[in-house]
C-alpha cells in the first residue's frame, strides 16, 4: 500500500482547532526546542513513510523545510509555523483521525505524548529549520517521462539487406518500420492488389465504397499513379465528412444537454460543419487549435463550439452545494476536454490532489480552470455568418439608433422631477381593474392595443365597453358584440378569445395575445352607438398580476379602418417596474410642446430598435458558448467547492512552463494565450498527439496505443523515433493534416496486404509492428453510409441542421422514440445525424457508437449477437435490402446471374467466383432477391476495411 500516512499528512486539511492549551502548555512554549537534536529525529523516524511508484522519496521528507511548508498531494502544508492547532501534522501524530494516523501501525510505533508535545511546542515557536535543511522548492517540478521531452529532429535509419522489391523504402516512414521489423526478425507483407488498395483508401478517407468505374480506372492506370488518387480523394468533400467524425469523438461533441432533461441543441451543428470545412480546406492544425479555444476573437465564432460541445446540467437548484458542484463539473469538462484532446494528458485527475502518476500539480488543474473561468454554456450570434448587406444595414441603423437615443434623452433634463406630474393624470395601471373615461362619441368598433407589458405576452380578463351615460356593457357576446384580435396565445384552453367578453372573471376565463408588444383585441357592435367608458384588467379576481398591459391605447372607429385614440396609458401616472418608471415616463412632466416632440422622437426610437432587433434576428445563433468576466478561481481542498483555499491565477502545467498571466488578465486573452502555448513548436505534446491520432485512424492503433493518455499510465510508443520524425516534419510542413495523410498513405507500410501469416502472428499477433496492414470492421457511420450507397439511396446533402432518427416528446424532460419510417432526409450521411446524448440509433448504435457523454479517443470493437440481428432484421435494413433488390433488377434486368454479378461489383468491387455465383443464384431462387441482398449487406467483405 503506497497511499499511506505521509500522503494523508501532506494532503489533509484537518486541524486541531478544537484542542485547548493550558497555561502550563503556553508557558512551555518559551523553552527553546532544538530542531536537529530534538525534532529532526522524530520527523525522520515517525513521519517519513512509503511513497508511490512515480514519486521520489526525497520529495516527501518532512524534515526538509520546503517540502513540509508546501504540502503534498492535497496541497495543504502539514506544518503552519506559529500555529500548532492549525497544523495537520499535529492532528495526525496525535491520532485525532483514526483513519489517518501517523505513522501507520504496520510501519512503527506512534509518538509518545511527550514527543507530540515537543513537536507542538516547536511549531508554536515558529518551526525553525537550519539553512542546510531548507531543501528545494517542490514547485520546480520536473520529469524524465518520454512525452514531456522535446521533440527530436531524427533522421530515418539506414536499413540493409531489405527486400525492397516487396517493400520499397522510398518513404521515410518505411525505414523506421523496416528497422523495427528487422529487430524482431519479421518480414513485411507484399503489396495489396489494386482492387483491395483502391477500396482501402476510399473507405479510409471517405468512408464510402469506390464505384465500379473508379475501380476499373485505377486497375488500368499507369504504375505510379497511386499518389494522384490519394490527392484526388483528399481534395473531395467526402474526406472532411469522414474524418470529422473521428475528431467529434475525441471532443465529446453532442447535440443535446444530457442529464435527466436531455434537451436538444438545434443549432449546435455549426461546430460540426466547422470541423468538416476546416479539414476539407486543410486548415493548419495550429489555426484549428487556436480557433477552437478563441474563435470569438479570431473571427470564427462557430469554432468555440468545441468548448461547450459536452453535456451540461441545466436543472439548477437553490442548494448552494449543488450549484457550486455543477459549475465545477462544467469547468472540469473544459479542462479535461482541452488537455485530453490536444495534450493527451489526464489533467482532470489532479482535481482533488496532485496527479498520482504524472508531473501535474493540483494547482495546475485550477490554473487551467482559471483560463476557462469566463466560459459558459449557451448560444450567441455568429457574426461571421452575417451577409455583408445585413452587416451594413446593422451598422447604419445602429448609428441612427444611437443618435435617436441621445436626442430623446436630451428632453429629460427639461422635465419636472418625479412626483410633479399634472394633477389630471389617472392613477397608474393595476392588475385588477382600470377605468378609462372619455368624452362620449359614436363608435362601431373599439380596439385595445398593448404597447408593452410588465413581462411576457399580455393577458386581459374581460374588456368592457359602456354605452354613454349608462352601466350597460355593450361589449358582451350576449349583447351582440363580436371579438377579434391580432393573434391569440396558442393551445391553452384557459386563455381564449371568446373569454374577452363572456362576462366571466378570473385567470381561467381570460385572453392572452400571441405577442408581447403591438398585439390588439377589439369588439365590433351590431350597430353604431355612443360610448364614453372602457373598463379592463389583468385578473378581476386580483390573484395574478403578471402579463399586465402597462402601455396601451384605446381607439374608436366607425368603419374599422379609420381610428381615433380615445384614451391611453399616457393619461396615467407611470407604472413602476421593479421600483423604476418606464424610460418615457418623464414625458408627462414636460411642457406640452416639448412633450409632443419627445413623444415623436420616442416613437422613432422604438421603431429603430425594432429594425435593429429584426436585423439581429436574421443573424444566426449557434450553441458555441458565452464569454463573460472570469470568476475568481480558488484551489479546492480535495475538490470540494465548500472548501476553497488560495486564489489561483490562470496558467498551464508547471512542468511545461508558464503563460505569464495575472489574475487581472482579460478572459479572452487567457484562452488565446493558452491556445498559442499549445501550438508553440516548443510544446513537446501537441504535434505528437495529433500525429498519433491520425496514425491511429489509418491503422486502427496509434504508435502510442492510448491516444489520449501520453502519461505514465499510458502506453509507450512502439516506434518512438518515427513518432518524433512525423511530429517534427508535420510542424515543418505548416501543421498540414493533408500532408500527414499523404505521407502515411503513400508509404509501403500502408500499402501492404492485410493477409495473416502464421509465423508473424506468433511474434506480433496484434500487428503493432506493422508487418501487415491491420484489417478491421468499419465503424457504424461508414457501415450505414455504405449500405445507403449500395442501395442507391444515399442523400448527398451536406451541412446545415441534422436529421433526427427519433420522434421527440418535448416535455420538460425530452423523451426520444426511434422512428418507424424513414424518408430521403434520413438517408443523408450519418455525420449529419443529430447526436442525442444517452440515446442511440436503434440499428447502428450497437456498433460501439459513442453518445457524446465523454471524450472517446478510441472506439471499442465489440462483436455481439445484437449487431448481427440488427443488420439482418431491422426495419431500416429490410427497407434498404428492398431498395437494393429494386436497383439490381432495374440495372441488371431479370437474369439472376446478371443480378448477382452486379451485386458483387457494387458491394465488393469484383466479380463473383464460380462457386459464389452458383450459391447466390441458388439462394435467390429459393428465398428471393431481397434475402440475397440482406446476406450481402451482412458479409464481412462488405463490412471490413482490409
Amino acid at each position: 500500500m503506497w497511499f499511506c500516512c505521509l500522503l494523508a499528512v501532506l494532503g489533509s486539511g484537518a486541524s486541531s482547532d478544537g484542542m485547548v492549551q493550558t497555561e502550563s502548555d503556553l508557558a512551555s512554549v518559551t523553552d527553546p526546542v532544538d530542531f536537529e537534536s530534538e525534532i529532526q529525529p522524530l520527523l525522520a523516524t515517525h513521519c517519513l513513510a512509503c511513497h508511490g511508484p512515480s514519486r521520489r522519496e526525497s520529495n516527501y521528507r518532512l524534515d526538509v523545510k520546503q517540502i513540509a511548508m508546501q504540502g503534498g498531494d492535497f496541497g495543504e502544508p502539514p506544518i503552519v509555523p506559529g500555529r500548532s492547532g492549525e497544523s495537520p501534522l499535529v492532528a495526525y501524530i496525535s491520532g485525532e483521525d483514526p483513519d489517518l494516523v501517523m505513522p501507520p501501525s504496520e510501519q512503527g510505533s506512534p509518538m509518545t505524548p511527550e514527543q507530540i508535545d515537543l513537536v507542538r511546542r516547536w511549531i508554536d515557536q515558529g518551526a525553525k529549520w537550519p539553512e542546510h535543511l531548507a531543501g528545494h522548492d517542490r514547485e520546480e517540478i520536473s520529469t524524465d517521462h518520454w512525452a514531456f521531452q522535446p521533440i527530436r529532429h531524427v533522421e530515418p535509419p539506414q536499413v540493409r539487406d531489405w527486400p525492397e522489391a516487396v517493400f520499397p523504402l522510398t518513404n521515410p516512414i518505411d525505414r523506421f518500420v523496416a528497422k523495427r521489423l528487422q529487430e524482431e526478425s519479421l518480414e513485411p507483407s507484399p503489396p495489396a492488389d489494386r482492387t483491395t488498395l483502391i477500396r482501402r483508401i476510399f473507405l479510409d478517407l471517405h468512408g464510402l465504397q469506390p464505384d465500379l468505374s473508379t475501380v476499373q480506372a485505377y486497375q488500368q492506370a499507369q504504375p505510379g499513379s497511386y499518389s494522384q488518387w490519394v490527392d484526388q480523394l483528399l481534395a473531395h468533400p467526402h474526406y472532411g465528412e469522414r474524418w470529422a467524425r473521428h475528431w467529434l469523438d475525441v471532443v465529446r461533441f453532442g447535440e443535446s444537454t444530457g442529464f435527466e432533461v436531455n434537451r436538444d441543441r438545434p443549432n449546435a451543428f455549426y461546430y460540426r460543419d466547422y470541423v468538416i470545412d476546416s479539414l476539407n480546406q486543410d486548415k493548419s492544425y495550429r489555426d484549428f487549435v487556436r480557433e477552437q479555444l478563441a474563435g470569438d476573437i479570431l473571427g470564427v465564432d462557430e469554432a468555440t463550439g468545441f468548448l461547450v460541445g459536452g453535456p451540461n446540467d441545466i436543472v439548477k437548484s437553490p442548494d448552494i452545494n449543488l450549484t457550486l458542484m455543477q459549475r465545477q463539473d462544467e469547468l472540469a469538462d473544459y479542462v479535461h476536454t482541452t488537455s485530453a484532446s490536444f495534450l493527451a494528458l489526464t489533467v482532470a485527475c489532479a482535481r482533488c490532489h496532485n496527479h498520482k502518476f504524472d508531473a501535474i500539480l493540483q494547482k495546475d488543474y485550477y490554473a487551467l480552470q482559471a483560463v476557462f473561468a469566463g466560459v459558459r454554456h449557451g448560444e450567441r450570434p455568429l457574426k461571421n455568418q452575417v451577409p455583408e448587406t445585413v452587416r451594413q444595414s446593422l451598422s447604419a441603423r445602429g448609428a441612427e439608433l444611437a443618435a435617436s437615443q441621445t436626442k430623446f434623452e436630451s428632453y429629460r433634463e427639461h422635465a419636472q422631477p418625479p412626483g410633479d406630474e399634472p394633477a389630471n393624470l389617472l392613477e397608474s395601471v393595476n392588475a385588477k381593474r382600470n377605468t378609462d373615461r372619455f368624452t362620449a362619441r359614436p363608435a362601431r368598433f373599439v380596439r385595445f392595443t398593448i404597447e408593452r407589458t410588465n413581462g411576457a405576452e399580455p393577458c386581459l380578463d374581460e374588456l368592457e365597453v359602456f354605452a354613454a351615460g349608462t352601466d350597460r356593457n355593450i361589449a358582451l357576446a350576449s349583447e351582440g358584440g363580436v371579438a377579434s384580435s391580432s393573434g391569440n396565445y396558442a393551445n391553452n384552453p384557459k386563455h381564449q378569445l371568446p373569454h374577452i367578453h363572456d362576462g366571466l372573471y378570473g385567470n381561467d376565463k381570460s385572453w392572452i395575445s400571441d405577442t408581447t408588444e403591438g398585439g390588439w383585441v377589439q369588439i365590433e357592435f351590431p350597430e353604431e352607438i355612443m360610448v364614453d367608458r372602457v373598463d379592463w384588467g389583468r385578473d378581476r379576481t386580483a390573484v395574478y398580476s403578471d402579463r399586465l398591459a402597462i402601455g396601451y391605447r384605446i381607439a374608436l372607429s366607425l368603419d374599422g379602418q379609420e381610428w381615433q385614440v380615445a384614451s391611453s396609458s399616457r393619461q396615467r401616472k407611470p407604472f413602476l417596474v421593479n421600483g423604476k418608471e418606464p424610460e418615457d415616463a418623464f414625458v408627462v412632466r414636460l411642457e406640452p410642446e416639448l412633450a409632443s416632440q419627445a413623444r415623436e422622437e420616442y416613437q422613432r426610437l422604438v421603431g429603430l430598435r425594432k429594425q435593429v432587433a429584426e436585423l439581429q434576428a436574421s443573424t444566426p445563433t449557434g450553441y458555441v458558448g458565452l464569454f463573460g468576466p472570469a470568476e475568481k478561481i480558488k484551489r479546492l481542498h480535495r475538490g470540494d467547492p465548500l472548501e476553497p483555499r488560495e486564489e489561483i491565477i490562470p496558467d498551464t502545467l508547471t512542468v511545461m512552463g508558464s503563460l505569464g498571466l495575472s489574475g487581472e488578465t482579460p478572459e479572452a486573452e487567457r484562452r488565446l494565450k493558452l491556445a498559442d502555448w499549445l501550438v508553440d513548436e516548443a510544446n513537446p505534446l501537441t504535434a505528437r498527439v495529433i500525429v498519433n491520432r491520425v496514425w491511429h485512424y489509418h491503422f486502427g492503433a496509434g504508435l502510442v496505443d492510448t491516444p489520449s493518455d501520453f502519461g505514465v499510465n499510458g502506453a509507450r510508443p512502439t516506434h518512438p523515433e518515427l513518432l518524433d520524425w512525423l511530429a517534427w516534419q508535420f510542424m515543418e510542413h505548416g501543421w498540414s493534416l493533408k500532408w500527414l495523410h499523404r505521407q502515411i498513405l503513400n508509404s509501403s507500410t500502408y500499402r501492404q496486404s492485410s493477409a495473416p501469416r502464421a509465423e508473424a502472428n506468433q511474434v506480433d499477433a496484434d500487428g503493432r509492428l506493422l508487418w501487415r496492414f491491420p484489417p478491421r470492421r468499419l465503424e457504424a457511420e461508414a457501415i450505414r453510409d455504405c449500405v445507403l450507397q449500395l442501395s442507391g439511396k444515399l442523400n448527398p446533402k451536406a451541412g446545415g441542421p441534422g436529421f433526427l432518427l427519433f420522434e421527440v416528446d418535448h416535455e420538460n424532460v425530452h423523451h426520444y422514440f426511434p422512428l418507424k419510417e424513414y424518408t430521403d432526409e434520413h438517408f443523408r450521411r450519418m455525420i449529419y445525424m443529430t447526436k442525442i446524448r444517452q440515446e442511440q440509433d436503434e440499428v447502428f448504435g450497437v456498433f460501439d457508437c459513442p453518445d457524446g457523454g465523454q471524450t472517446i479517443p478510441r472506439r471499442n470493437r465489440s462483436t455481439t449477437a445484437l449487431q448481427a440481428l440488427n443488420l439482418l432484421n431491422s426495419r431500416f435494413m429490410l427497407q434498404q435490402a428492398s431498395f437494393l433488390a429494386d436497383r439490381l433488377q432495374n440495372e441488371a434486368g431479370d437474369r439472376v446471374k446478371d443480378q448477382v454479378r452486379l451485386a458483387f461489383e457494387l458491394a465488393y468491387s469484383r466479380q463473383p467466383a464460380q462457386d459464389e455465383l452458383d450459391e447466390s443464384v441458388a439462394l435467390i431462387e429459393l428465398h428471393g432477391l431481397e434475402a440475397f441482398c440482406r446476406a450481402l449487406l451482412n458479409s464481412n467483405e462488405f463490412l471490413f476495411l482490409s
